[in-house]
Protein backbone atom coordinates (compact mmCIF):
# COMPACT_ATOMS: atom_id res chain seq x y z
CA UNK A 1 0.00 0.00 0.00
CA UNK A 2 2.85 2.37 0.96
CA UNK A 3 4.50 1.65 -2.44
CA UNK A 4 1.31 2.64 -4.23
CA UNK A 5 0.76 5.89 -2.27
CA UNK A 6 4.36 7.20 -2.44
CA UNK A 7 4.41 8.01 -6.23
CA UNK A 8 0.95 9.60 -5.89
CA UNK A 9 2.14 11.88 -3.04
CA UNK A 10 5.25 12.86 -5.05
CA UNK A 11 3.02 13.82 -8.02
CA UNK A 12 0.79 16.02 -5.80
CA UNK A 13 3.85 17.78 -4.33
CA UNK A 14 5.22 18.41 -7.85
CA UNK A 15 1.91 19.89 -9.07
CA UNK A 16 1.62 22.13 -5.98
CA UNK A 17 5.20 23.39 -6.40
CA UNK A 18 4.62 24.20 -10.09
CA UNK A 19 1.41 26.07 -9.26
CA UNK A 20 3.19 28.10 -6.58
CA UNK A 21 6.04 29.01 -8.98
CA UNK A 22 3.50 30.08 -11.61
CA UNK A 23 1.69 32.30 -9.07
CA UNK A 24 4.95 33.91 -7.96
CA UNK A 25 5.92 34.52 -11.60
CA UNK A 26 2.59 36.26 -12.28
CA UNK A 27 3.06 38.40 -9.16
CA UNK A 28 6.56 39.34 -10.24
CA UNK A 29 5.36 40.25 -13.76
CA UNK A 30 2.57 42.34 -12.26
CA UNK A 31 5.02 44.21 -10.02
CA UNK A 32 7.38 44.85 -12.91
CA UNK A 33 4.56 46.33 -14.96
CA UNK A 34 3.70 48.69 -12.11
CA UNK A 35 7.26 50.05 -11.95
CA UNK A 36 6.82 51.71 -15.33
CA UNK A 37 10.13 50.32 -16.64
CA UNK A 38 8.38 48.87 -19.66
CA UNK A 39 6.16 50.81 -22.02
CA UNK A 40 3.83 48.75 -24.22
CA UNK A 41 1.73 50.54 -26.79
CA UNK A 42 -1.95 49.55 -26.92
CA UNK A 43 -3.10 47.95 -30.15
CA UNK A 44 -5.50 50.84 -30.86
CA UNK A 45 -2.60 53.28 -31.16
CA UNK A 46 -1.42 51.69 -34.39
CA UNK A 47 -2.71 51.82 -37.92
CA UNK A 48 -4.14 48.46 -38.99
CA UNK A 49 -2.00 46.38 -41.32
CA UNK A 50 -3.13 45.69 -44.84
CA UNK A 51 -2.78 41.96 -44.15
CA UNK A 52 -4.73 40.85 -41.07
CA UNK A 53 -2.27 38.04 -40.37
CA UNK A 54 0.39 40.58 -39.47
CA UNK A 55 -1.57 42.44 -36.78
CA UNK A 56 -0.87 39.98 -33.97
CA UNK A 57 2.77 39.82 -35.05
CA UNK A 58 3.21 43.57 -35.02
CA UNK A 59 1.68 44.13 -31.60
CA UNK A 60 3.45 41.33 -29.76
CA UNK A 61 6.97 41.14 -31.18
CA UNK A 62 9.39 43.92 -30.18
CA UNK A 63 11.67 45.02 -33.02
CA UNK A 64 14.29 46.53 -30.75
CA UNK A 65 15.03 47.72 -27.24
CA UNK A 66 16.73 50.91 -26.22
CA UNK A 67 18.54 50.57 -22.90
CA UNK A 68 19.30 53.81 -21.04
CA UNK A 69 20.38 53.53 -17.37
CA UNK A 70 17.55 51.60 -15.63
CA UNK A 71 14.86 52.33 -18.22
CA UNK A 72 13.98 49.75 -20.87
CA UNK A 73 11.60 50.81 -23.63
CA UNK A 74 10.03 47.84 -25.39
CA UNK A 75 9.07 49.34 -28.72
CA UNK A 76 6.92 47.42 -31.17
CA UNK A 77 6.97 47.15 -34.92
CA UNK A 78 5.04 50.01 -36.42
CA UNK A 79 2.08 48.93 -38.53
CA UNK A 80 1.71 52.57 -39.63
CA UNK A 81 4.41 52.08 -42.22
CA UNK A 82 3.05 48.66 -43.18
CA UNK A 83 -0.46 50.07 -43.59
CA UNK A 84 0.73 52.27 -46.40
CA UNK A 85 0.58 50.22 -49.55
CA UNK A 86 3.42 49.64 -51.98
CA UNK A 87 2.59 52.86 -53.82
CA UNK A 88 4.05 54.92 -51.01
CA UNK A 89 7.14 52.76 -50.88
CA UNK A 90 7.71 52.39 -54.61
CA UNK A 91 6.44 55.64 -56.02
CA UNK A 92 6.04 58.45 -53.53
CA UNK A 93 9.65 58.48 -52.42
CA UNK A 94 11.00 58.59 -55.96
CA UNK A 95 11.95 61.86 -57.60
CA UNK A 96 12.11 60.66 -61.22
CA UNK A 97 8.75 62.14 -62.21
CA UNK A 98 9.97 65.71 -61.87
CA UNK A 99 12.75 65.46 -64.44
CA UNK A 100 10.63 63.49 -66.93
CA UNK A 101 7.68 65.90 -66.73
CA UNK A 102 9.96 68.92 -66.85
CA UNK A 103 11.50 67.54 -70.05
CA UNK A 104 8.05 66.93 -71.53
CA UNK A 105 7.07 70.53 -70.72
CA UNK A 106 10.04 71.83 -72.66
CA UNK A 107 9.33 69.47 -75.56
CA UNK A 108 5.54 69.50 -75.81
CA UNK A 109 4.19 67.97 -79.01
CA UNK A 110 2.08 70.45 -80.92
CA UNK A 111 1.76 68.30 -84.05
CA UNK A 112 -1.42 66.30 -84.57
CA UNK A 113 -1.67 63.35 -82.18
CA UNK A 114 -3.89 60.39 -83.09
CA UNK A 115 -5.90 59.22 -80.08
CA UNK A 116 -9.23 57.74 -81.18
CA UNK A 117 -10.48 57.20 -77.62
CA UNK A 118 -11.12 60.97 -77.33
CA UNK A 119 -13.15 62.36 -80.25
CA UNK A 120 -12.77 66.10 -80.86
CA UNK A 121 -16.49 66.73 -80.32
CA UNK A 122 -16.36 65.05 -76.90
CA UNK A 123 -13.31 67.09 -75.93
CA UNK A 124 -14.99 70.34 -77.00
CA UNK A 125 -18.05 69.55 -74.90
CA UNK A 126 -15.97 68.74 -71.82
CA UNK A 127 -13.77 71.83 -72.17
CA UNK A 128 -16.91 73.95 -72.43
CA UNK A 129 -18.13 72.51 -69.11
CA UNK A 130 -14.75 73.19 -67.50
CA UNK A 131 -14.75 76.74 -68.82
CA UNK A 132 -18.15 77.36 -67.21
CA UNK A 133 -16.92 76.52 -63.71
CA UNK A 134 -13.43 78.06 -63.67
CA UNK A 135 -12.09 81.60 -64.22
CA UNK A 136 -9.41 80.23 -66.56
CA UNK A 137 -10.00 80.50 -70.30
CA UNK A 138 -10.53 76.81 -71.05
CA UNK A 139 -11.43 77.14 -74.70
CA UNK A 140 -10.93 74.51 -77.38
CA UNK A 141 -7.75 74.96 -79.35
CA UNK A 142 -6.16 72.40 -81.73
CA UNK A 143 -2.85 72.92 -79.96
CA UNK A 144 -4.43 72.18 -76.57
CA UNK A 145 -6.15 69.10 -78.03
CA UNK A 146 -2.80 67.70 -79.17
CA UNK A 147 -1.22 68.30 -75.75
CA UNK A 148 -4.11 66.53 -73.97
CA UNK A 149 -4.00 63.57 -76.34
CA UNK A 150 -0.23 63.38 -76.05
CA UNK A 151 -0.51 63.17 -72.23
CA UNK A 152 -3.23 60.53 -72.40
CA UNK A 153 -1.31 58.47 -74.93
CA UNK A 154 2.15 58.54 -73.35
CA UNK A 155 1.94 59.62 -69.70
CA UNK A 156 -0.89 57.52 -68.26
CA UNK A 157 1.20 55.67 -65.68
CA UNK A 158 2.95 58.86 -64.54
CA UNK A 159 -0.38 60.66 -64.23
CA UNK A 160 -1.80 57.83 -62.09
CA UNK A 161 1.16 58.23 -59.75
CA UNK A 162 0.50 61.97 -59.57
CA UNK A 163 -3.18 61.34 -58.83
CA UNK A 164 -2.16 59.14 -55.90
CA UNK A 165 0.22 61.83 -54.63
CA UNK A 166 -2.47 64.47 -54.99
CA UNK A 167 -4.59 62.80 -52.29
CA UNK A 168 -1.95 63.94 -49.80
CA UNK A 169 -1.04 67.37 -51.20
CA UNK A 170 -4.30 68.78 -52.62
CA UNK A 171 -5.97 69.30 -49.21
CA UNK A 172 -2.98 71.48 -48.20
CA UNK A 173 -3.23 73.48 -51.43
CA UNK A 174 -6.99 73.94 -51.33
CA UNK A 175 -6.92 75.19 -47.75
CA UNK A 176 -4.38 77.93 -48.56
CA UNK A 177 -5.86 78.87 -51.95
CA UNK A 178 -9.27 79.31 -50.35
CA UNK A 179 -7.73 81.56 -47.68
CA UNK A 180 -6.44 83.95 -50.37
CA UNK A 181 -9.57 83.67 -52.55
CA UNK A 182 -7.65 82.02 -55.38
CA UNK A 183 -9.35 79.55 -57.78
CA UNK A 184 -8.93 76.04 -56.39
CA UNK A 185 -7.91 74.79 -59.84
CA UNK A 186 -4.55 76.50 -59.23
CA UNK A 187 -3.64 73.35 -57.27
CA UNK A 188 -2.83 71.76 -60.65
CA UNK A 189 -0.08 74.33 -61.07
CA UNK A 190 2.11 72.44 -58.57
CA UNK A 191 1.95 69.37 -60.82
CA UNK A 192 3.29 71.36 -63.77
CA UNK A 193 5.89 73.07 -61.56
CA UNK A 194 7.31 70.16 -59.60
CA UNK A 195 5.38 66.93 -60.32
CA UNK A 196 4.41 67.15 -56.61
CA UNK A 197 8.01 66.58 -55.52
CA UNK A 198 8.77 68.93 -52.59
CA UNK A 199 12.52 68.43 -53.08
CA UNK A 200 12.46 69.15 -56.82
CA UNK A 201 15.20 71.52 -57.96
CA UNK A 202 15.42 73.03 -61.44
CA UNK A 203 18.61 73.63 -63.40
CA UNK A 204 18.51 77.33 -62.36
CA UNK A 205 17.93 76.62 -58.66
CA UNK A 206 14.13 76.95 -58.35
CA UNK A 207 13.16 74.62 -55.50
CA UNK A 208 10.17 72.90 -53.95
CA UNK A 209 6.56 72.14 -54.87
CA UNK A 210 6.07 75.70 -56.14
CA UNK A 211 9.60 76.17 -57.53
CA UNK A 212 10.66 79.31 -55.67
CA UNK A 213 13.96 80.93 -56.53
CA UNK A 214 16.11 81.84 -53.51
CA UNK A 215 15.37 85.60 -53.65
CA UNK A 216 11.63 85.22 -54.34
CA UNK A 217 11.35 82.72 -51.49
CA UNK A 218 13.07 85.16 -49.13
CA UNK A 219 10.66 87.91 -50.17
CA UNK A 220 7.78 85.69 -49.06
CA UNK A 221 9.32 84.57 -45.78
CA UNK A 222 10.81 81.25 -46.86
CA UNK A 223 14.12 80.91 -45.04
CA UNK A 224 17.03 78.78 -46.22
CA UNK A 225 19.88 77.59 -43.99
CA UNK A 226 22.36 74.72 -43.93
CA UNK A 227 19.78 72.52 -42.19
CA UNK A 228 16.42 73.80 -43.45
CA UNK A 229 14.99 74.93 -46.78
CA UNK A 230 11.45 76.21 -46.22
CA UNK A 231 10.87 76.27 -49.98
CA UNK A 232 10.56 72.48 -49.56
CA UNK A 233 8.01 72.76 -46.74
CA UNK A 234 4.59 71.93 -48.28
CA UNK A 235 2.57 74.13 -45.92
CA UNK A 236 4.86 77.17 -45.77
CA UNK A 237 5.67 77.15 -49.48
CA UNK A 238 1.97 76.86 -50.40
CA UNK A 239 1.18 79.86 -48.21
CA UNK A 240 3.97 81.81 -49.95
CA UNK A 241 2.78 80.72 -53.40
CA UNK A 242 -0.79 81.82 -52.60
CA UNK A 243 0.49 85.24 -51.47
CA UNK A 244 2.55 85.61 -54.64
CA UNK A 245 -0.26 84.48 -56.97
CA UNK A 246 -2.65 86.88 -55.26
CA UNK A 247 -0.19 89.74 -55.89
CA UNK A 248 0.20 88.76 -59.56
CA UNK A 249 -3.56 88.74 -60.07
CA UNK A 250 -3.82 92.28 -58.72
CA UNK A 251 -1.36 93.28 -61.46
CA UNK A 252 -2.66 91.30 -64.48
CA UNK A 253 -6.33 90.65 -63.58
CA UNK A 254 -6.24 87.55 -65.80
CA UNK A 255 -5.46 84.07 -64.48
CA UNK A 256 -3.85 82.85 -67.72
CA UNK A 257 -1.39 85.74 -67.57
CA UNK A 258 -0.86 85.08 -63.85
CA UNK A 259 0.27 81.55 -64.73
CA UNK A 260 2.57 82.80 -67.47
CA UNK A 261 4.12 85.43 -65.18
CA UNK A 262 4.51 82.87 -62.36
CA UNK A 263 6.64 80.78 -64.70
CA UNK A 264 8.70 83.39 -66.53
CA UNK A 265 8.33 86.50 -64.37
CA UNK A 266 6.05 89.54 -64.79
CA UNK A 267 8.74 91.32 -66.83
CA UNK A 268 8.71 88.74 -69.62
CA UNK A 269 4.90 88.84 -69.82
CA UNK A 270 4.84 92.64 -70.04
CA UNK A 271 7.46 92.49 -72.83
CA UNK A 272 5.31 89.94 -74.69
CA UNK A 273 2.31 92.27 -74.36
CA UNK A 274 4.32 95.11 -75.91
CA UNK A 275 5.70 92.93 -78.73
CA UNK A 276 2.23 91.61 -79.57
CA UNK A 277 0.91 95.12 -80.01
CA UNK A 278 -0.89 95.29 -76.66
CA UNK A 279 -2.76 91.97 -76.72
CA UNK A 280 -3.62 90.43 -73.34
CA UNK A 281 -4.93 87.10 -74.60
CA UNK A 282 -2.49 84.34 -73.67
CA UNK A 283 -2.81 82.52 -77.01
CA UNK A 284 -1.90 85.73 -78.87
CA UNK A 285 1.09 86.26 -76.55
CA UNK A 286 2.48 82.72 -76.88
CA UNK A 287 4.82 83.44 -79.83
CA UNK A 288 6.52 86.18 -77.78
CA UNK A 289 7.01 84.20 -74.55
CA UNK A 290 10.04 82.03 -73.60
CA UNK A 291 9.83 78.45 -74.93
CA UNK A 292 9.05 76.89 -71.55
CA UNK A 293 6.31 79.45 -70.80
CA UNK A 294 4.79 78.88 -74.24
CA UNK A 295 4.09 75.29 -73.17
CA UNK A 296 3.23 76.17 -69.60
CA UNK A 297 -0.44 77.15 -69.82
CA UNK A 298 -1.31 74.33 -72.29
CA UNK A 299 0.35 71.88 -69.87
CA UNK A 300 -1.66 73.34 -66.97
CA UNK A 301 -4.97 73.18 -68.87
CA UNK A 302 -4.23 69.64 -70.09
CA UNK A 303 -3.46 68.54 -66.52
CA UNK A 304 -6.65 70.15 -65.25
CA UNK A 305 -8.73 68.40 -67.94
CA UNK A 306 -7.20 64.97 -67.24
CA UNK A 307 -7.66 65.21 -63.45
CA UNK A 308 -11.23 66.46 -63.82
CA UNK A 309 -12.10 63.67 -66.28
CA UNK A 310 -9.84 60.94 -64.88
CA UNK A 311 -12.71 58.50 -64.35
CA UNK A 312 -13.95 58.91 -67.92
CA UNK A 313 -10.48 58.00 -69.21
CA UNK A 314 -10.14 54.91 -67.02
CA UNK A 315 -7.47 56.16 -64.62
CA UNK A 316 -7.23 53.89 -61.57
CA UNK A 317 -4.60 55.27 -59.21
CA UNK A 318 -3.90 53.28 -56.03
CA UNK A 319 -5.27 54.97 -52.92
CA UNK A 320 -2.74 55.51 -50.10
CA UNK A 321 -4.19 54.87 -46.65
CA UNK A 322 -2.76 57.98 -45.04
CA UNK A 323 -3.56 61.60 -45.80
CA UNK A 324 -2.40 65.00 -44.67
CA UNK A 325 -5.25 65.09 -42.13
CA UNK A 326 -4.02 61.83 -40.59
CA UNK A 327 -0.72 63.46 -39.60
CA UNK A 328 0.19 65.86 -36.80
CA UNK A 329 3.12 68.09 -35.90
CA UNK A 330 5.10 68.31 -32.66
CA UNK A 331 7.39 71.25 -31.92
CA UNK A 332 10.79 69.80 -31.02
CA UNK A 333 12.87 71.02 -28.06
CA UNK A 334 16.18 69.36 -28.90
CA UNK A 335 18.18 68.54 -32.00
CA UNK A 336 16.96 65.24 -33.43
CA UNK A 337 17.88 63.18 -36.47
CA UNK A 338 15.45 61.19 -38.58
CA UNK A 339 17.39 58.05 -37.63
CA UNK A 340 16.72 58.69 -33.94
CA UNK A 341 13.02 59.44 -34.50
CA UNK A 342 12.70 56.33 -36.65
CA UNK A 343 14.45 54.24 -33.99
CA UNK A 344 12.08 55.20 -31.19
CA UNK A 345 8.77 55.52 -33.07
CA UNK A 346 9.19 52.80 -35.69
CA UNK A 347 8.19 55.19 -38.50
CA UNK A 348 10.34 54.40 -41.53
CA UNK A 349 12.96 56.96 -42.40
CA UNK A 350 11.59 57.26 -45.94
CA UNK A 351 8.22 58.21 -44.49
CA UNK A 352 9.85 60.83 -42.25
CA UNK A 353 11.59 62.28 -45.30
CA UNK A 354 8.28 62.37 -47.18
CA UNK A 355 6.42 64.07 -44.33
CA UNK A 356 9.29 66.46 -43.46
CA UNK A 357 11.00 67.34 -46.76
CA UNK A 358 12.31 70.76 -45.66
CA UNK A 359 15.08 69.24 -43.48
CA UNK A 360 17.95 69.01 -45.96
CA UNK A 361 20.24 66.78 -43.89
CA UNK A 362 17.52 64.66 -42.25
CA UNK A 363 18.24 66.54 -39.02
CA UNK A 364 15.82 68.79 -37.12
CA UNK A 365 17.99 71.54 -35.60
CA UNK A 366 17.30 73.33 -32.33
CA UNK A 367 17.67 77.11 -32.16
CA UNK A 368 16.04 78.98 -29.27
CA UNK A 369 14.45 81.76 -31.31
CA UNK A 370 13.26 79.41 -34.08
CA UNK A 371 10.36 76.95 -33.95
CA UNK A 372 11.02 73.65 -35.69
CA UNK A 373 8.62 70.73 -35.67
CA UNK A 374 8.35 67.14 -36.87
CA UNK A 375 5.32 65.81 -38.75
CA UNK A 376 4.33 62.22 -37.93
CA UNK A 377 1.39 59.89 -38.55
CA UNK A 378 -1.18 60.80 -35.88
CA UNK A 379 -0.85 57.61 -33.79
CA UNK A 380 2.94 57.86 -33.67
CA UNK A 381 2.68 61.58 -32.84
CA UNK A 382 0.88 60.66 -29.61
CA UNK A 383 3.56 58.11 -28.79
CA UNK A 384 6.25 60.73 -29.42
CA UNK A 385 4.60 63.25 -27.06
CA UNK A 386 4.06 60.66 -24.30
CA UNK A 387 7.75 59.69 -24.39
CA UNK A 388 9.28 63.01 -25.41
CA UNK A 389 11.80 63.38 -22.55
CA UNK A 390 12.98 59.79 -22.93
CA UNK A 391 13.46 60.38 -26.67
CA UNK A 392 15.57 63.49 -25.99
CA UNK A 393 17.66 61.57 -23.43
CA UNK A 394 18.24 58.86 -26.00
CA UNK A 395 19.29 61.46 -28.60
CA UNK A 396 21.70 63.08 -26.13
CA UNK A 397 23.22 59.69 -25.26
CA UNK A 398 23.80 59.04 -28.96
CA UNK A 399 25.40 62.46 -29.33
CA UNK A 400 27.81 61.70 -26.48
CA UNK A 401 28.76 58.42 -28.13
CA UNK A 402 29.39 60.25 -31.39
CA UNK A 403 32.05 62.37 -29.66
CA UNK A 404 34.18 59.25 -29.19
CA UNK A 405 36.81 58.40 -31.84
CA UNK A 406 35.19 56.86 -34.91
CA UNK A 407 36.35 53.45 -36.13
CA UNK A 408 38.89 53.52 -38.91
CA UNK A 409 37.22 54.33 -42.20
CA UNK A 410 37.95 52.92 -45.62
CA UNK A 411 40.67 54.79 -47.46
CA UNK A 412 39.36 57.10 -50.17
CA UNK A 413 41.46 55.30 -52.76
CA UNK A 414 39.07 52.33 -52.61
CA UNK A 415 36.97 53.54 -55.51
CA UNK A 416 33.76 51.76 -56.50
CA UNK A 417 31.44 52.00 -59.49
CA UNK A 418 27.81 52.28 -58.44
CA UNK A 419 24.88 51.53 -60.77
CA UNK A 420 21.85 53.77 -60.21
CA UNK A 421 18.66 51.83 -59.38
CA UNK A 422 15.02 52.83 -59.57
CA UNK A 423 14.19 55.13 -56.66
CA UNK A 424 17.78 56.27 -56.09
CA UNK A 425 18.64 59.91 -55.63
CA UNK A 426 21.93 61.58 -54.76
CA UNK A 427 21.07 62.15 -51.09
CA UNK A 428 20.28 58.48 -50.50
CA UNK A 429 23.43 57.27 -52.30
CA UNK A 430 25.57 59.80 -50.42
CA UNK A 431 24.16 58.65 -47.08
CA UNK A 432 24.70 55.00 -47.97
CA UNK A 433 28.41 55.52 -48.58
CA UNK A 434 29.06 58.23 -45.98
CA UNK A 435 29.97 60.96 -48.49
CA UNK A 436 28.50 64.30 -49.53
CA UNK A 437 26.19 64.98 -52.47
CA UNK A 438 28.60 67.67 -53.69
CA UNK A 439 31.45 65.11 -53.66
CA UNK A 440 29.49 62.66 -55.84
CA UNK A 441 28.66 65.46 -58.25
CA UNK A 442 32.31 66.56 -58.38
CA UNK A 443 33.64 63.01 -58.90
CA UNK A 444 31.21 62.44 -61.77
CA UNK A 445 31.06 65.94 -63.32
CA UNK A 446 27.32 66.18 -62.63
CA UNK A 447 25.74 69.59 -63.22
CA UNK A 448 22.37 68.72 -61.66
CA UNK A 449 20.89 66.30 -59.13
CA UNK A 450 19.06 64.32 -61.81
CA UNK A 451 19.95 60.64 -62.19
CA UNK A 452 18.79 57.99 -64.64
CA UNK A 453 18.34 54.30 -63.94
CA UNK A 454 21.41 52.33 -65.05
CA UNK A 455 23.76 55.32 -64.84
CA UNK A 456 27.22 54.48 -63.44
CA UNK A 457 28.71 56.65 -60.69
CA UNK A 458 32.27 56.72 -59.39
CA UNK A 459 32.29 56.89 -55.56
CA UNK A 460 35.07 56.91 -52.97
CA UNK A 461 33.15 55.47 -49.97
CA UNK A 462 33.85 56.31 -46.35
CA UNK A 463 31.67 53.48 -44.98
CA UNK A 464 33.38 50.07 -44.94
CA UNK A 465 30.12 48.25 -45.71
CA UNK A 466 29.78 50.09 -48.98
CA UNK A 467 32.88 48.46 -50.46
CA UNK A 468 31.14 45.04 -50.55
CA UNK A 469 34.48 43.23 -50.11
CA UNK A 470 35.21 39.93 -48.42
CA UNK A 471 37.84 39.61 -45.70
CA UNK A 472 40.36 38.49 -48.29
CA UNK A 473 39.93 41.80 -50.12
CA UNK A 474 38.29 40.23 -53.16
CA UNK A 475 34.89 41.52 -54.15
CA UNK A 476 32.04 39.08 -53.67
CA UNK A 477 30.24 38.04 -56.83
CA UNK A 478 27.44 36.02 -55.16
CA UNK A 479 24.29 37.71 -53.87
CA UNK A 480 23.63 37.94 -50.12
CA UNK A 481 20.53 36.22 -48.67
CA UNK A 482 18.74 36.39 -45.33
CA UNK A 483 16.31 33.88 -43.84
CA UNK A 484 13.33 35.54 -42.15
CA UNK A 485 12.90 34.76 -38.44
CA UNK A 486 9.82 35.10 -36.28
CA UNK A 487 9.36 38.76 -35.32
CA UNK A 488 11.29 40.13 -38.31
CA UNK A 489 9.97 43.06 -40.33
CA UNK A 490 11.45 44.65 -43.46
CA UNK A 491 12.45 47.64 -41.37
CA UNK A 492 14.21 45.58 -38.67
CA UNK A 493 16.02 43.49 -41.33
CA UNK A 494 17.24 46.64 -43.12
CA UNK A 495 18.68 47.85 -39.79
CA UNK A 496 20.72 44.64 -39.45
CA UNK A 497 22.53 45.30 -42.74
CA UNK A 498 23.98 48.84 -43.08
CA UNK A 499 23.48 50.25 -46.55
CA UNK A 500 20.41 48.09 -47.23
CA UNK A 501 17.03 49.85 -47.36
CA UNK A 502 13.47 48.55 -47.19
CA UNK A 503 12.91 49.66 -50.77
CA UNK A 504 15.98 47.71 -51.97
CA UNK A 505 14.76 44.52 -50.27
CA UNK A 506 11.31 44.87 -51.84
CA UNK A 507 12.77 45.64 -55.25
CA UNK A 508 15.26 42.73 -55.19
CA UNK A 509 12.53 40.28 -54.14
CA UNK A 510 9.67 41.65 -56.31
CA UNK A 511 7.54 42.27 -53.20
CA UNK A 512 4.28 44.22 -53.41
CA UNK A 513 3.60 44.32 -49.66
CA UNK A 514 5.48 44.32 -46.35
CA UNK A 515 4.23 40.86 -45.33
CA UNK A 516 6.87 38.35 -44.20
CA UNK A 517 6.70 34.71 -43.11
CA UNK A 518 9.31 32.89 -41.00
CA UNK A 519 11.53 30.80 -43.26
CA UNK A 520 11.29 33.11 -46.28
CA UNK A 521 14.63 33.73 -48.02
CA UNK A 522 15.22 37.36 -48.92
CA UNK A 523 17.81 38.55 -51.40
CA UNK A 524 19.77 41.49 -49.96
CA UNK A 525 22.24 42.22 -52.76
CA UNK A 526 22.56 41.59 -56.47
CA UNK A 527 26.06 40.22 -56.17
Amino acid sequence: MRRIMLPFLMLLISVATHAQEKTETKKKDSQEKKTGDTIKLPEQDFFMLLDNDDVEFANNVPIHKIVKDSAVFALFDDPGAAAIDSLWQNELFQSSLYSSLRDSLLNLEYNEVVYNELPTDTLKMRLEKLNAKTPFNVEYNPLLENVIKSYLKRNKKSLERLMALSTYYFPIFEQKLDKYNIPLEVKYLAIVESALNPRARSRVGATGLWQFMFATGKMHGLNVSSYVDERMDPVRSTEAAAEYLSTLYRVFEDWDLVLASYNSGPGNVSKAIRRSGGSKNYWNLRPYLPRETAGYVPAFLATMYIFEYAEEHGFQPPHPQTTFFETDTIQTRRMLSFDQISEVTGVQKEMLQFLNPSYKLDIIPYIEEEKYSVRLPRAQAGFFVNNEEAIYQYAEAQLEEREKPLPQLVESESRIRYRVRSGDYLGRIAERYGVGVSQIKRWNNLRSNNLRVGQRLTIYPRKPVATAQTSSGKSSSSPKFYTVKRGDSLWSISKKFPGVTVQQIKSLNNMNSNSLKPGMKLKLSEG
